[in-house]
């Protein structure tokens, strides 16, 4: 597994990548190798904190059932829970909506050293939005008064705006790792069927479900417009297969655990001079004691 061959670097179709990938190890394996690998990353989690010159923003997308919930479940289990915070990114609230489509994430950004872990994200406001353009005049912007206004000159400044944004988070000490979750709208069909099946995963279900499910084409349409103008080496995405969880599970662990690594800076910090000095004079007070 290249995680090279799942970033994007240049223009995409969607429809032209795997909703699922075969792996030779089994599935007892492929959990073994996902528990190794996220050891490690909760290890360097440990390096970052302490370092404390980067924040990480781990940004997660993907169509309803896609697996983002049990993604970050099983990704960072072993993080300190002191270093990580999880933002679910839901309707906008009366608060939020009266600020700039931005604030609530850039509130939620990740402090020096700690991850900040979106569960959707930013882009939910070119992709549903763009979907429902109407929900666009529930912020009350100046001159968009219809949906006629919400043209595609509007969009491209959206995605400019979003892209400076980025750029800004990077260019301060942010590194940013954007997944689409791609799954297949078969796959998606098993997972609600087993939501209604299985007692205890119909809270999970919502009629609204299969009203966005009948604008597959269209979300597809959206996600792929919005990759392909803003996957860049500062603010990479990668096409993520997510038809099997725990694989997709293991390409996102691993993702992370290699491009982190490449981070020769990010080391622990070293004592000063006179507490390096002065190690055996502490060791000895405190078996003194």
């Amino acid at each position: 597994m290249n995680i090279n061959d799942f970033k994007v670097t240049s223009a995409i179709k969607i429809s032209d990548k795997a909703t699922h990938l075969r792996l030779t190890q089994s599935k007892k394996e492929i959990k073994k190798e996902l528990e190794k690998t996220r050891e490690k990353l909760g290890e360097l989690q440990d390096t970052i904190y302490a370092h404390g010159k980067y924040g990480v923003l781990v940004c997660l997308q993907g169509m309803d059932t896609a697996g983002k919930d049990s993604l970050i479940r099983e990704v960072f289990k072993d993080f300190n829970t002191r270093g990580i915070v999880v933002h679910s990114f839901k309707v906008p609230t009366e608060l939020e909506r009266k600020h700039d489509y931005l604030w609530r994430h850039y509130i939620a950004l990740p402090s020096r050293g700690k991850f900040s872990i979106f569960n959707r994200t930013h882009y939910e406001n070119v992709l549903v939005t763009r979907v429902h353009p109407e929900y666009i005049l529930g912020e009350n912007l100046p001159n968009i008064n219809s949906v006629e206004d919400v043209n595609e000159a509007f969009w491209d400044k959206r995605f400019e705006q979003i892209k400076d944004f980025e750029r800004h988070l990077a260019e301060n000490g942010t590194l940013i790792f954007k997944f689409f979750l791609n799954l297949s709208k078969e796959e998606q069909k098993n997972r609600l069927l087993r939501r209604l099946e299985l007692q205890e995963k119909n809270w999970k279900f919502s009629p609204g479900d299969l009203k966005e499910r009948k604008l597959w084409d269209r979300y597809m349409e959206c996600y792929e417009d919005a990759i392909n103008r803003t996957s860049f080496d500062h603010a990479p995405w990668f096409v993520i297969p997510a038809d099997d969880k725990p694989t997709a599970r293991l390409i996102v662990v691993r993702t992370l655990l290699k491009s982190l690594q490449q981070y020769e800076d990010i080391k622990e910090p070293e004592l000063d001079d006179e507490i390096k000095a002065n190690i055996e004079v502490y060791k000895q007070q405190l078996n003194n004691e």
